[in-house]
C-alpha cells in the first residue's frame, strides 16, 4: 500500500497545444505499480483551460475546489466543488476556470489504452 500527501507530490506545468494556466500532479500511476488506473490532480488558474480534445478512453473527474465550465458535445455546463463528472470515450471535452480562484480536480484514467494499432500504449500523463 502507498500512502502519500497530495500536496507533497511535485506539480508540473502542462505544456501542450490548447492549454492555458494548467498544472498537474501524478498522484498514482504506472511508476507506483498501478496496473489499471492513474490518478491525477489538475489545477487550472483563473482564465485558464485544458485543451478541447477527445481520446478513446473514459475518465472520471471529481471537482475539489473552485468553479468553471465543462464543455462537451452538449455545450458548456457549470461545474463547482463537489461535482462528479463522467466523460465517455471519444467525447470532445474541455475544462475552463471561470472563477476568481483556482479550479482543482482529480481525474482518473486508464494507465494504458488500446491505441487501435493492435497494441496497448501508456496513457499520456499516467
Amino acid at each position: 500500500m502507498i500512502i502519500r500527501r497530495m500536496h507533497e507530490v511535485e506539480q508540473r506545468a502542462v505544456d501542450m497545444d490548447g492549454v492555458r494556466g494548467v498544472r498537474m500532479r501524478l498522484l498514482v500511476g504506472r511508476g507506483d505499480g498501478a496496473p489499471t488506473f492513474s490518478m491525477r490532480e489538475f489545477t487550472v488558474e483563473p482564465g485558464g483551460h485544458t485543451p478541447h480534445h477527445a481520446h478513446n478512453y473514459e475518465h472520471e473527474v471529481l471537482i475539489l475546489e473552485g468553479t468553471g465550465e465543462a464543455d462537451s458535445e452538449g455545450g458548456p455546463r457549470p461545474i463547482a466543488a463537489g461535482d462528479v463528472l463522467f466523460v465517455p470515450a471519444n467525447e470532445r471535452h474541455q475544462f475552463r476556470n471561470t472563477g476568481s480562484g483556482d479550479l482543482r480536480f482529480v481525474c482518473l484514467v486508464p494507465a494504458h489504452f488500446d491505441c487501435g494499432e493492435g497494441g496497448w500504449r501508456p496513457t499520456p500523463g499516467s
